[in-house]
């Protein structure tokens, strides 16, 4: 056997392994031995731009453009090895090296190819890879854009690395990864001193959630020895129940920093700062979806603490209400977007959190969202490029006059993420209220399942509102602004992702067809589970489309009909509070801020009052004290130092006499 063939492991979930848990089975070879690479591929791109200097300019950004395509070529190659072997066969890993080895602990570097890995490969690459294509004709007048190319690929390898790990070990490697990507690209223009913030302010959100991954990761080494998902997951309910609902909520923590999840969402907004192809990216591919994943794939742990699974539960819901309100009173129409990503994980978070009946929901929802998602911000950056980087919806109006193809395509996106049916967002947000009206006992299935179907009308609403103020009504940009579409390095990209949204839902979960979706995913998540909602599935389905029209009409009566006043009204309570994000940084400079400065305050004045002028102050002083004596003690005249003599024998004798 060759050194390759003996460092390929392959990992087989059987018949009669519980779906997630992998039993590693040895050498494997073809496409799968090559893995590796789809992670090289774009990581080498980001060396080159990154530390090739200005002799890359020229033709960094098509090397950058090449590297998520190679990897995405390579990554359906992997597919269609895997869709050659049974159901129960398909999922792969490759052992790379040894890490690290201490006493019974051995850890090492390896990748794991299932069909969960493999769905975010190609979301990441595909989507990634049109993103990069359309960044070339956004920054292309950008003197930093072999930077930003360089950035963008670090981001897609980091993704890449995260999702493709075989244990928690390596997985954080990626997710620091992505939370040092999305700092450099989000504080991409950092001589602006606001989006320099906004990039710190993602970096520090996101270390509490590195909290919780680290100490969900000791959990793990405490209860399992062991960092592999092969040996979590197998063993996951040795552990007390105590100690894996800990390590739930841990992991819960750890993804609400990513995902923008309740109460660590503040962040995502603010991320708005960058350039828009990396909100796109964000939002899309990325960044977001990490959450998600790290909640699906650790699904052994999940399934045995329902007490974790209803935490994920009650924070989905949370976020998507919370997501949804504030998108309503957004006018900066890629902040309006951030609210609405918000609120579409929420959806996800929720169905992660329903267990074995919302897992492939969740995921499904995760590529359909993927696509529109990434085409509605694309669409927005394609606005900004023809107003001169407005992004304020009441300055527009009537662009579809001098934008038609983005006003087509940004209708398309708009369609699929309402759920009009027949588009993907009806295909997989429906599922997942569907899914939500079977939670648990009763009263859960009714707040949980009444929240999600309110929130799909709320969301009808909002996306509608951002359709009509910015493409209908009456125009209000400036005289000298010429709105136009951009090139066709820009528009192609949305085209494509356009025909996906249309599309994709049918092609990959067709009541009508075959279910391609949850049948490659059953390795993973085990056969499709039906839910058993608390009220028929046609009530649902009819409650959500009337609620989508009923917030498409209002959007229409209060945006397109009338005249949209230029300067925002002083709008009620609620309002004012959402256009402020419901007071979400206020909230964090009272609980998390205020008493975090306090406390380094305090601890300041304890070092500066006890330590420097007490502890160490004081024992200076008794020291200088004590040489002061000594130094007189030590004068160099030998009259004084026979006088001590003569004392001393004095003493001595003394001292003698009176123990006789």
């Amino acid at each position: 056997m060759s050194v390759l063939e003996s460092a390929v492991g392959l990992a087989l979930i059987t018949a009669d392994t519980p779906a997630g848990v992998a039993e590693f089975l040895p050498a494997d070879t073809g496409a799968v031995s090559l893995g590796w690479l789809m992670i090289a591929l774009p990581l080498l791109g980001a060396a080159v731009l990154l530390f090739g200097g200005r002799r890359t300019n020229s033709w960094g950004p098509g090397l950058a453009v090449a590297a998520p395509w190679a990897s995405f070529g390579l990554g359906a190659a992997i597919i269609v090895q895997l869709l050659s072997f049974a159901p129960a066969q398909r999922a792969r890993q490759l052992v790379m090296w040894d890490w690290a080895s201490v006493g019974d602990l051995d850890v090492h570097a390896g990748l794991l190819m299932d069909p969960l890995s493999l769905t975010f490969v190609m979301l990441i690459t595909f989507v990634g890879g049109l993103i990069h294509v359309y960044s070339l004709g956004y920054m292309e007048h950008d003197p930093d854009k072999r930077r930003f190319f360089g950035y963008l690929n670090l981001f897609v390898a980091s993704m890449l690395l995260l999702v493709l790990a075989d244990s928690y070990m390596l997985l954080f490697v990626g997710w620091e990864g992505v939370g040092l990507s999305s700092y450099l690209l989000i504080g991409f223009w950092y001589t602006n001193p606001d989006y320099a913030s906004s990039g710190n302010k993602a970096f520090i959100v996101n270390r509490i959630g590195d909290f919780g991954m680290i100490t969900a990761m000791a959990l793990l080494l405490v209860n399992y020895g062991s960092f592999d998902f092969a040996t979590v997951f197998a063993n996951a309910e040795q552990a007390s129940q105590w100690q894996l609902t800990l390590i739930g909520l841990t992991l819960l923590l750890a993804a609400c920093a990513k995902s923008a999840q309740f109460p660590l969402q503040s962040w995502l907004g603010d991320a708005m700062a960058g350039p828009t192809p990396v909100s796109a990216l964000i939002h899309a591919a990325t960044m977001v979806t990490a959450g998600v994943y790290l909640i699906a794939r650790s699904q052994a742990i999940f399934n045995a603490t329902p007490d974790a699974r209803l935490a994920v539960c009650i924070v989905g819901v949370i976020t998507l209400v919370f997501g949804a309100i504030v998108g309503c009173a957004k006018d900066d129409i890629k902040k309006a977007l951030a609210a609405s990503t918000m609120s579409q994980i929420g959806y996800m978070m929720l169905a992660v959190g329903l267990g074995p009946i919302g897992y492939t929901f969740a995921i499904f929802h995760l590529v359909t969202h993927g696509f529109f998602k990434a085409g509605l911000f694309l669409g927005a950056g394609s606005v900004m490029h023809g107003m001169r980087d407005q992004v304020d919806m009441r300055r527009f109006g009537n662009l579809a006059g001098g934008m038609k193809v983005t006003w087509i395509l940004f209708a398309t996106f708009w369609l699929a993420i309402i759920g009009v049916p027949g588009f993907s967002g009806w295909f997989s947000k429906d599922k997942i209220i569907e899914a939500a009206f079977s939670a648990g006992e009763g009263w859960q299935a009714w707040v949980f399942g009444g929240a999600a179907l309110i929130t799909a009308g709320v969301t009808a609403f909002y996306m509608s509102r951002l359709f009509f103020m910015t493409f209908h009504g009456k125009a209000r940009w400036e005289d000298d602004q010429h709105p136009h579409d951009p090139g066709l390095v820009m528009l192609v990209p949305m085209m494509v992702l356009s025909l996906g949204s249309i599309v994709l839902g049918f092609l990959l979960w067709s009541p009508w067809g075959t279910k391609i979706f949850p049948a490659w995913l059953s390795p993973v998540f085990g056969e499709e589970v039906h839910p058993q909602p608390v009220i028929s599935v046609t009530t649902i389905q009819v409650s959500a489309f009337i609620l989508m029209i009923a917030g498409v009409a209002f959007a229409w009566y209060r945006y397109g009909r009338e005249e949209v006043p230029v300067v925002a009204p002083y709008g009620n309570a609620l309002t004012r509070a959402a256009r402020r994000d419901l007071y979400q940084d206020e909230t964090n400079d009272i609980f998390v801020v205020g008493p975090t400065l306090g406390l380094a305050s305090t601890l300041l004045e304890t070092e500066r009052d006890v330590v420097d002028a007490g502890i160490v102050g004081g024992t200076t002083a008794t020291l200088s004290a004590t040489a002061e004596v000594l130094r007189r003690a030590q004068n160099g005249f030998v009259r004084s130092y026979a006088l001590t003599m003569l004392l001393g024998v004095v003493a001595i004798l003394g001292a003698v006499w009176v123990m006789q």
